[in-house]
């Protein structure tokens, strides 16, 4: 007969302080927690994309893990081991003229690891101490590129914009919105006509992270989406932006755009601009002339990664329109003279913002100085 081991009571309570400090109760180590899942059989299963319109989630982490792991358990993969295969993702990038050694693609691995172990751990495939993905380090992305665009050569983007093309309204019209308000790509494609308030000049944009602001637009601009929206056959709660056939428009549009515009500007090409661009100029601008807590909130920044102060001195829906770059009035503001705000002559009659804009490039564009085609478009409303 075995002969029974009495453990030492000094033993057992300094288990007890192991346990509880990685987080075990003794009733876990009697209960079957089922088997963990494979990486093949977790994935499927997993909400690992956060942004439904963001593929970077959806392409090199799944596909990775599906190549090499489908076959490995969850709690089987060491940290170590997933530090191997996000600097694999990051070495073995399709590379182009745009790419900028890999950081993006090795962060959106990490992301999408952090993002599948959690959700294994809140639906209880593993224990919490089983999250290798937790100590991962985020590489920190290069500094953008992205900067404001002088003013001669937005107006040689508008200018190329209005003459090449298989549909020269729409293309326009995407510029002006960008220029004019600063949204992002997504703030457009989920307008709707429904998000029209044409009484009070305001547009309802929806963009990242389900934030929805209303934004001051110049009454032609206004104008011309509703005009859009009738031409187009936009149903009232669908996207308002369409082709002519009445399809809504997707990214690829704004790809194309960018695409044919390098054509004819070959330094569009070489420097990759983009529709952010166009965010980033009227951004400087509105910073230069009415400083960072009016430019913060036409951007539509709300973190407090910049302090607690940002609270406290955060710019109203009237300032906003105050510092929208048209020479016509908005009806938030109506006694207010518009400046007469010019990317080609650099010139404002506003004197109270003189000294900052003589300091810095006019960014924000004056739309009668460019020639645009005369139907269709954006002459000034008489």
């Amino acid at each position: 007969m075995p002969v029974r081991t009495v453990a030492d009571p000094a033993t057992i309570a300094a288990t007890r302080i192991l346990l509880s400090q990685i987080g075990i109760t003794p009733a876990d180590m009697l209960t079957d927690t089922g088997s963990v899942p494979t990486f093949g059989e977790a994935i499927p299963e997993t909400p690992h994309h956060p942004h439904p319109r963001h593929p970077a989630h959806l392409q090199h982490p799944p596909a990775l893990a599906r190549k090499h792991l489908a076959h490995r358990r969850l709690d089987e993969i060491s940290t170590a081991e997933l530090d191997h295969r996000a600097r694999h993702v990051q070495a073995n990038i399709r590379t182009n003229r745009a790419t900028r050694n890999g950081a993006s693609a090795r962060q959106h691995f990490i992301s999408a690891a952090r993002c599948l172990y959690r959700y294994a751990e809140d639906n209880n495939w593993i224990h919490p101490t089983a999250y290798p993905a937790r100590n991962l380090t985020i590489p920190v992305r290069p500094a953008s590129q992205r900067q404001a665009i002088p003013s001669p050569k937005l107006a040689e983007i508008y200018h190329i914009t209005s003459i090449t093309g298989d549909d020269r309204e729409l293309d326009t019209l995407l510029l002006r919105l960008h220029i004019e308000t600063a949204c992002r790509r997504s703030g457009a494609l989920n307008l709707r006509p429904c998000d029209l308030d044409p009484h009070n000049c305001l547009i309802l944009l929806r963009e990242k992270n389900g934030i929805d602001r209303w934004q001051p637009v110049s009454p032609t601009l206004m104008a011309h989406l509703q005009h859009h929206a009738r031409q187009r056959h936009s149903p009232s709660e669908g996207q308002l932006l369409r082709y002519h056939n009445g399809k809504p428009i997707t990214r690829r549009r704004y790809d194309h755009l960018w695409h044919r515009i390098g054509t004819h500007l070959p330094w569009v090409a070489a420097q990759h601009i983009t529709t952010h661009w166009l965010r980033h100029t009227t951004l400087t601008w509105v910073e230069r002339a009415y400083g960072y807590a009016t430019a913060r909130a036409y951007a539509g920044h709300h973190t407090r990664t910049h302090g607690t102060t940002a609270t406290y001195v955060k710019a109203d829906l009237y300032e906003i329109a105050t510092a929208l770059a048209t020479p016509e009035n908005h009806t938030a503001t109506p006694l207010t003279p518009p400046a007469t705000r010019s990317i080609l002559t650099k010139t404002t009659t506003a004197q109270q913002h003189k000294p900052k804009l003589e300091a810095s490039p006019g960014y924000v564009l004056r739309f009668s100085d460019v020639n645009v085609p005369p139907l269709n478009t954006f002459r000034r409303q008489q």
